[in-house]
Order: C-alpha cells, then sequence, then structure tokens
C-alpha cells in the first residue's frame, strides 16, 4: 500500500480496479483548509490521461507491472508473435493491442512485452531502430536552407519524412517514440 502523500513520478498504482501511472504530482497546502495531492495519471491499459486530486491519507494498492524483454518473431495477420529467448515460450498480442507500437519493429528485434496480472497491454520497442528505405521520391537540389523533407516508406511499411538526400535503399535511423529520422545508419 502507498499513500498519495508518498507518490513519485513513475509510480504504479490501482484505483478502482484500473491501473494507473502517475505522470506528474503536486501537493498543495492551502492557507486554508487540508493540504491535498493533485496528479495527473495515465491509465496504462487504455492510454488515457487524467487529473484527479487526492488526500495525502487516501491509500492505493501498488500495481506491479512485468516488462519482459522477448523476441518479436513474426505477424500472422491478426496476432503479433513473441518469444522469451530465455524460456522458448512463446505468446501472442492481437493487432488492436500493439499496432501501433510495432510500426517501425522488424522481424527477429528485441521489444519489451508490458503485462498486469498476465494480460499484455503494450508492447515497447527499442528507442531507436535502423531500417531501410523502400520507396521515396528522388531528391533534387534547390533551396535546402529550411531543412526540407520528404515522405519516405521504410521496410515496415511505416511513413517517415526524410530530409531530400536521403535515397531510396540507404539505411536510416528513428526514433521509436515519435517516429522522426535521426540520421543515416
Amino acid at each position: 500500500m502507498v499513500s498519495a502523500g508518498d507518490f513519485k513520478n513513475g509510480l504504479t498504482i490501482e484505483i478502482e480496479g484500473d491501473v494507473y501511472q502517475i505522470l506528474d504530482f503536486q501537493h498543495v497546502k492551502p492557507g486554508k483548509g487540508a493540504a491535498f495531492v493533485r496528479t495527473k495519471i495515465k491509465n496504462i491499459i487504455s492510454g488515457g490521461v487524467v487529473e484527479k486530486t487526492f488526500r495525502p491519507t487516501d491509500k492505493f494498492e501498488n500495481a506491479h507491472i512485468d516488462r519482459a524483454d522477448m523476441q518479436y518473431l513474426y505477424d500472422d495477420g491478426d496476432m503479433y508473435n513473441y518469444m522469451d529467448t530465455e524460456t522458448y515460450e512463446q505468446i501472442q498480442v492481437s493487432h488492436d493491442d500493439a499496432a501501433e507500437s510495432m510500426k517501425f519493429v522488424k522481424e527477429n528485434e528485441m521489444v519489451k512485452v508490458c503485462s498486469y496480472k498476465g494480460k499484455v497491454f503494450s508492447i515497447e520497442p527499442p528507442l531507436a531502430v535502423e531500417l531501410q528505405i523502400t520507396a521515396t521520391e528522388p531528391g533534387f537540389k534547390g533551396n535546402t536552407a529550411t531543412g526540407a523533407t520528404k515522405p519516405a516508406t521504410v521496410e515496415t511499411g511505416a511513413q517517415v519524412m526524410v530530409p531530400l538526400f536521403i535515397e531510396e535503399g540507404e539505411m536510416i535511423k528513428i526514433d521509436t517514440r515519435t517516429g522522426e529520422y535521426l540520421s543515416r545508419a
């Protein structure tokens, strides 16, 4: 059990059967009335962010989130398949639960599979990945002082904005959190 007065950023707690992660908190001591804790919390299953206030004495259950390193094997059309590299146990995660986080991950890459009480709720890809450009328009010379970009498709099928000098077939590094081009690989 953890009390609202002991909240820290990143802490996961259970509130009314849902699991929340504390994104931000502030202890408020007004001149009149009792102190309270103002928080911004994220529902880790649905992804929704809400602001709530609690009394410092309110108590909540700690929610233990399991993060397992697993290898992405393949996509069978309906499910993504992953394998624990130590036990060789395989699990499947539906496209609905993981499609957004898998758009920059290619087969045989390591990812973190996040679960709560055995139910997988998200996949954390590596922070940066190296992917090959499969389609883009040819670059052209001209006014590039503004840092002009063009759309490109990478080997996983995702769209990325890249600088004009990047050509088809090149390897590039992408930030998986933002989907932005970082550099040539």
